[in-house]
């Protein structure tokens, strides 16, 4: 997965002592992440239609067809989530350039830098991600 690669082409964003939360060195580098991890999926997704455009389009053999539906279904359910995680990298982009970026979306406390290290386009702080994954689970979807 792309969000692998990123942490070791970026090493975690360590602040200076007394630096502010969400200075402009931290979004910077959360800029950096989020660009980068756009770009790869981008790239991910092109070469699958490249891909899917140079593969023979059937095979004569049952299994062997069989075979390549599986590997093509699993590979578009693949590039359908990282489309969707494109969308949420650009709207962390949106939260960054509005200032936003780095606060819960639902109580408008700080994320934490950690938490934005594991997962970059976060919009709710643990406590408030915690409750919504329980009500998720206590209505059943």
């Amino acid at each position: 997965m792309p969000e692998e690669s990123l942490h070791k082409q970026f090493p975690p964003y360590v602040p200076g002592k007394g630096e502010e939360y969400m200075s402009e060195k931290q979004l910077n580098h959360f800029r950096n992440v989020l660009e980068t991890l756009k770009r790869e999926l981008m790239e991910d997704i092109e070469r699958t239609v490249h891909a899917l455009q140079d593969e023979p389009t059937s095979y004569a053999d049952p299994n062997d067809r069989a075979s390549q539906e599986s590997d093509l279904a699993l590979e578009l359910r693949n590039r359908d989530r990282e489309g969707r995680l494109i969308k949420k990298v650009d709207e962390a982009l949106a939260r960054l350039s509005e200032g936003e970026y780095g606060y819960c979306d639902s109580c408008g406390v700080e994320i934490g830098l950690k938490r934005l290290e594991a997962r970059p386009t976060a919009n709710l702080c643990i406590d408030c991600k915690t409750l919504e994954e329980m009500r998720e689970r206590q209505l059943g979807k």
